[in-house]
């Protein structure tokens, strides 16, 4: 039966994703976005003309906007991708985290539950809103510490995570306090096409083939759990469809890497499919870098609970995945043309001060 999403926060990496699955599926989705820095139109162009489809330009904390479109679009379910989501931005300022993360978030609740008492009890009871939150809301595991489950203390350790452990709270206490169907979802890290190039993987591609620096945080051997995006978005249809109200499930894709490794497996990828004229390695560009303050050293991930009451396994082989990642990247330059603006070159600079990421990396003997 094909329903009525609101995905706010829809022109960014996951939330694209998701909404073309689901309007694929036969869902009729409206994507509130504001279309910051990290969300772009051009990632949702292969919907942008089904009629199933439509978009307004607004924040989630802009009550009057929220309102027009419950109004207007009666959805069956909003689905709240809506963040700032990269954790070294945050460390640089955290007033945009606390402004979309925690007040966005509590502000678009408000503005829902407000909605969602007016409706007919037959339609109340069925109405779900599932928040998207992470894995880093419990903070920092060591190497052989067992997995986070739903029940692991939340411990964030920046300012990134401390604003999606905010807003998790206030949904939690909107579903205990008011009886909002809420669920929440915590994954681990994405990986996949269409992600904005600050992260670590598609950063790698674009800097390789560009001859820049690839610059890895620390000695590299932070440990995070992977899980392509199109796994993720899977599970979230099915925690929409059949997850209890009120509850947790975490999501990880099986898949601890380092970032060294993460690295090193990209670089033999494009070694093989695109190797360079010099017939060096791009793992010759690998350039560590002071590390960030605060950088978890490890996070993974316990599915258990959504496997056994939902049935959802990760679908997609880490290597192969990956490969078809780093591919998509060479083949859709324009993509990446339009992505990578000015304000994009300035952060680069700004992360990476120690290498100027505009001119060419000079090899070594």
């Amino acid at each position: 039966m094909s329903r009525n999403l609101l995905v706010t926060g829809g022109a960014g990496f996951i939330g694209s994703c998701f909404v073309s699955r689901q309007i694929t599926a036969g869902d009729r989705v409206l994507v509130l976005d504001n279309l910051t820095y990290a969300g772009h139109l051009v990632n949702l162009e292969q919907v942008l003309h089904s009629a199933d489809f439509s978009f307004v330009h607004g924040d989630i904390g802009d009550a009057e906007v929220v309102a027009r479109c419950l109004k207007e679009f009666h959805p069956d379910a909003i689905v709240n991708f809506a963040a700032e989501s990269h954790v070294d931005r945050s460390i640089h300022s955290a007033e945009d985290f606390v402004r979309t993360n925690v007040l966005g978030t509590e502000q678009l609740l408000r503005t829902t539950k407000d909605w969602w008492q007016g409706l007919k009890p037959e339609v109340r009871k069925d109405f779900r809103f599932l928040h998207i939150s992470t894995d880093e809301v419990y903070g920092s595991l060591d190497k052989n510490s067992a997995p986070f489950t739903e029940n692991s203390s939340y411990a964030p350790n920046s300012p990134y995570s401390a604003s999606k452990a905010s807003s998790d709270f206030f949904v939690r206490s909107y579903f205990k306090t008011y009886g909002l169907p809420t669920l929440i979802s915590n994954c681990s890290n994405n990986y996949g096409p269409r992600q904005y190039p600050e992260k670590l993987i598609p950063l790698m591609v674009l800097n390789a083939v560009s001859n820049k620096p690839l610059p890895i945080y620390g000695t590299g051997l932070n440990i995070r759990d992977w899980i392509y995006v199109e796994d993720h978005c899977a599970a979230l249809d099915l925690i929409l469809s059949g997850g209890r109200i009120g509850e947790a499930y975490n999501i990880g894709g099986e898949c601890e890497k380092s970032n060294l490794e993460i690295v090193q497996s990209i670089y033999k990828i494009l070694d093989e499919v695109k190797p360079k004229s010099d017939g060096t390695s791009y793992g010759t560009q690998i350039k560590f870098v002071a590390d960030r303050p605060g950088h978890d050293f490890r996070y993974a991930i316990d599915s258990a609970k959504i496997k056994k009451e939902l049935g959802w396994r990760p679908r997609h082989c880490f290597s192969d995945a990956l490969r078809k990642t780093v591919l998509w990247y060479l083949d859709n330059s324009e993509w990446t043309r339009q992505i990578m603006d000015e304000d994009y070159r300035k952060w680069l600079h700004q992360q990476y001060q120690d290498f100027d990421s505009s001119k060419p990396l000079e090899q070594k003997d």
